[in-house]
């Protein structure tokens, strides 16, 4: 694709033009483009811009919503070029696979573009769409009885839930394929969660698949039988009294904060929503065991904050409250420390929370900026 294509793709996605985008894509199928290559070298590296954009507070949600609704109507246009469909129409069918979104996750485009390059490689494919409960998933299963459930989530919070439908699947006897940026870059999470096989994208799903059948699940077991560590019951604790925790930790800032009441509107649902996920991930970090999903998320929302023009001096001081709601908990404690820990070194320079140790200084609130 050439820059004054990629270009023109771009003006058309992000300025909500679908004709536009559907004629230009239209076109290069027209002059012989590879269906799959247009789908992952062209179309899914702009919707990963978009994201990127977002983050830069260089487009609004608004804009974000637009773009990727113009790329899941694009996908849909090529899907439907008569080239596509005379070439999955010639391809030997290998089987049929259900691809899905878990409960809860509204990020379908990645799904999506499962479901069109396993088709365009001779699969039938049900694809269910986003956010499908763990039950109607499961009555389609034996209803339909797929060879394997490739499985998409996109963001780590959904990670219980993708557990308890990965489980469920299993124990129908289907094997479980699973992707998405919630698994990690190296689908850490994959293993840990008992799937049968992780992909980092399209492609390789199809590739995965066309290897050879994932075997079926031999036997059933209980989900904590794979996270031993949620005995402690944490978890539990964080996420029953997720909206106790979001309050407490926003009616601190506003005492330990005194500049907070100099904020914007904007800025101070910006540190509400923060908050909010904030607490998501820490639920999250304490199911899967692993401190760096919490501090990974931490330092991001620094950057997150910083390019929405929202001060971080909350951060910390937040951080500091959350711990106090947790204190009973050894394991929850010890994954705050290392994400404050983490936090403190990220901090712009004039944060004066920037590389002070509070642990060692003592509890107390936290110096106004």
């Amino acid at each position: 694709m050439t820059r004054p294509e990629t270009d023109a793709l771009w003006e058309a996605v992000i300025g909500g033009d679908e004709d536009a985008a559907t004629d230009i894509v239209m076109a290069m199928l027209d002059d012989g483009k590879d269906p799959e290559d247009l789908l992952m070298d062209v179309i899914a590296p702009l919707q990963a811009r978009v994201g990127h954009e977002w983050a830069a507070a260089r487009i609004t949600v608004a804009q974000e919503h637009s773009a990727t609704a113009v790329d899941e109507r694009v996908i849909g246009a090529v899907a439907n070029h008569p080239a596509v469909r005379r070439r999955r129409a010639a391809v030997r069918r290998p089987g049929r696979v259900a691809v899905t979104c878990i409960d809860g996750e509204w990020h379908a485009l990645p799904a999506r573009l499962v479901a069109e390059v396993l088709r365009l490689r001779g699969w039938r494919v049900d694809y269910l769409g986003a956010q499908v409960p763990i039950p109607h998933l499961i009555s389609h299963l034996h209803r339909t009885g797929p060879d394997v459930v490739a499985l998409s989530s996109s963001i780590a919070v959904r990670l219980p839930a993708a557990h308890a439908t990965i489980t469920a699947c299993q124990a129908t006897g289907t094997p479980v394929l699973v992707g998405g940026g919630a698994f990690g870059p190296d689908g850490r999470y994959a293993a840990l969660l008992g799937a049968d096989a992780w992909a980092p994208d399209a492609r390789a799903a199809a590739d995965r698949l066309a290897a050879g059948p994932l075997p079926r699940p031999s036997s059933t077991h209980r989900i904590g039988d794979d996270l031993p560590h949620l005995a402690d019951q944490a978890y539990t604790h964080v996420t029953r009294n997720a909206p106790r925790l979001i309050r407490h930790v926003l009616g601190g800032l506003r005492s330990r904060c005194p500049e907070m009441a100099r904020h914007t509107g904007e800025q101070q649902d910006r540190t509400a929503e923060a908050v909010s996920h904030l607490v998501e991930f820490f639920g999250a970090a304490l199911y899967l065991d692993d401190p760096e999903l919490f501090t990974g998320f931490t330092t991001w929302t620094i950057t997150i904050l910083a390019a929405r023009d929202v001060p971080t001096q909350s951060l910390m001081p937040a951080l500091d409250l959350l711990a106090e709601q947790v204190a009973d908990y050894p394991r929850a404690v010890a994954l705050l420390s290392r994400a404050r820990a983490a936090v403190r070194e990220r901090l712009p320079d004039d944060d004066p929370h920037r590389g002070r140790d509070e642990e060692a200084e003592g509890p107390g609130p936290a110096n106004p900026a």
